[in-house]
């Protein structure tokens, strides 16, 4: 096992430039405390573009191991494009990942896989990683389709793309009936979802581009199931949402999964 667990939390449209400040400050804080390793998780958060540069300051500032992204970006570099963001400009603040396909994004802005697949190239282009999102619906699941329904999602991106593009990318599986539900998947099913989506990676592509691949899970994440969940040999993180809103809960997840990622 080489996959570094990625912990991100995708605070969605919460937090002003202030109180993301602040957790950021209360998280190292807690972390510092435990004994946190950075050499063995990843910790990213996810604010909205007006804290960017707030966190990006106080990161630097206090030589912060805690990275960070944005939630979105736009497929272009500059021009009249009232409202969007370009991913040049998240590089200059700092980013490290950007998220691209989350299900709320495809559902009310609405963003179509031709779109996801410029927004994962613009994101590369810039230095940073893609975490695309992929996931079904309840009524593909109820269908039984769910993971043919999510590894064609991620069909649809990576058939676009060059295997050392593909070599970059993260994946998050984020049952979209899971979401802010409460409702979670049972580990066989995230691990199934995860095995099948590396599976194609790797008839796509090649064995190393599939096993280097990180392959998130998303889904009313809680201290409560993110052990068991992170024990699956395909899982390696998360994408948090609601949880992540809480300091002291994303903290625990965090040294959870780090205390059950010392595989191989």
């Amino acid at each position: 096992m080489t996959r570094m667990p990625l912990v991100a939390g995708n605070w969605k449209m919460n937090f002003d430039h202030l109180e993301a400040t602040y957790f950021v400050q209360k998280l190292a804080w807690l972390l510092r405390d435990a004994k946190f390793d950075y050499s063995r998780c990843e910790l990213a958060l996810m604010p909205t573009f007006t804290s960017l540069r707030s966190i990006q300051v106080l990161v630097e500032a206090d030589n912060l191991k805690i990275r960070y992204g944005a939630q979105t970006v736009s497929v272009t570099s500059q021009g009249a494009f009232t409202g969007d963001v370009s991913a040049d400009m998240l590089a200059q603040l700092g980013c490290t990942y950007v998220i691209v396909g989350h299900s709320e994004r495809r559902k009310y802005h609405p963003e179509d896989d031709a779109n996801i697949v410029d927004q994962v190239r613009a994101v590369l282009a810039a230095g940073m990683q893609p975490i695309l999102c992929v996931g079904e619906s309840y009524e593909e699941r109820r269908q039984g389709i769910e993971l043919e329904f999510a590894v064609g999602q991620v069909k649809d991106v990576t058939r676009d793309l060059s295997e050392e593009e593909a070599a970059k990318l993260i994946v998050a599986y984020e049952p979209v009936w899971a979401v802010g539900t409460g409702m979670v998947a049972t580990p066989d099913v995230a691990q199934d979802a995860a095995s099948a989506i590396r599976a194609h990676i790797r008839s796509a592509f090649s064995d190393r581009t599939a096993e280097d691949l990180r392959i998130l899970y998303g889904g009313s994440v809680s201290s409560k199931n993110a052990q068991e969940l992170i024990g699956q040999p395909d899982v390696d993180g998360f994408l948090i949402g609601g949880a992540a809103l809480d300091v002291e809960e994303l903290a625990r997840i965090a040294r959870l999964t780090l205390k059950a990622t010392t595989r191989g």
